[in-house]
C-alpha cells in the first residue's frame, strides 16, 4: 500500500530525464494536501499542459538550433569537387530554409509565452508553437545529420543525440495529432460563430 516508483524506463531519447511509472495503492490524501478544488482536476491538468506546451516548444527550438549550429561550420570546412559544400546552391537552399523554420518556431514560442505572461488566452498559440517547433526540431536534426554525411551518423558529435531527443517533441504534452485537434477546435469556434 502507498506510493511506489516502478523501474526506470530505457528510452530512445532524453535519457538524462528519468521516466518511471508511479503507482498509487489505497492512497488517501488529507483535505489539507488537496491541490485546487476537488472535481476540478481535469481543468487544472489541462491548464498545466497548455503551459507545458510552451516549454516543450522552447525545448524543441533549442534542440533545432543546437543541431543547426553543430552542422553549419562543417558545411564551410568540407570540400567536394573543389568547393565547400555550403557554397552549393542546393545546400544553401536547405540551410536557409531550416534557418527560417527555426526562427518561425522561435517566434511562435515567444508569442505563446507572451500571451501567457500577459494572462491572455494562449492555448491555441501554445499548441501551434509546440506542434511547429517539434516538426522543425525533427527536420533540422535530420538535415544536420545528412549535411555531415557519415560523420553526422557517428556518436562522436552531438547530432545523433539531437536526432534521438527531438522525437519526444511530437509525443509528450500531447501528440502532434492532439495539437492539430486543439488548433482545429479553436479555429472552428472562431469561424463558425
Amino acid at each position: 500500500m502507498g506510493v511506489k516508483v516502478a523501474k526506470k524506463e530505457r528510452k530512445l531519447g532524453i535519457r538524462a530525464s528519468s521516466t518511471c511509472q508511479v503507482e498509487f495503492d489505497s492512497v488517501r490524501v488529507p483535505a489539507s494536501n488537496v491541490v485546487g478544488e476537488v472535481g476540478r482536476g481535469y481543468k487544472i491538468a489541462i491548464e498545466i499542459l497548455n503551459e507545458g506546451r510552451v516549454g516543450i516548444a522552447a525545448q524543441m527550438v533549442g534542440l533545432a538550433q543546437g543541431a543547426f549550429d553543430c552542422a553549419m561550420p562543417y558545411l564551410f570546412q568540407r570540400k567536394q569537387f573543389g568547393s565547400r559544400i555550403g557554397d552549393f546552391q542546393a545546400m544553401q537552399h536547405q540551410y536557409a530554409q531550416i534557418a527560417v523554420d527555426i526562427e518561425a518556431a522561435r517566434l511562435l514560442t515567444y508569442n505563446a509565452a507572451r500571451l501567457k505572461e500577459e494572462q491572455k488566452p494562449f492555448a491555441k498559440q501554445a499548441a501551434m508553437a509546440k506542434l511547429y517547433a517539434s516538426q522543425v526540431a525533427e527536420r533540422a536534426s535530420s538535415r544536420a545529420v545528412e549535411w555531415m554525411g557519415g560523420l553526422g551518423f557517428t556518436r562522436e558529435l552531438p547530432l545523433e543525440k539531437f536526432y534521438r531527443d527531438c522525437k519526444i517533441g511530437a509525443i509528450y504534452e500531447g501528440t502532434s495529432n492532439i495539437q492539430l485537434q486543439t488548433i482545429a477546435k479553436f479555429l472552428t469556434k472562431e469561424y463558425q460563430d
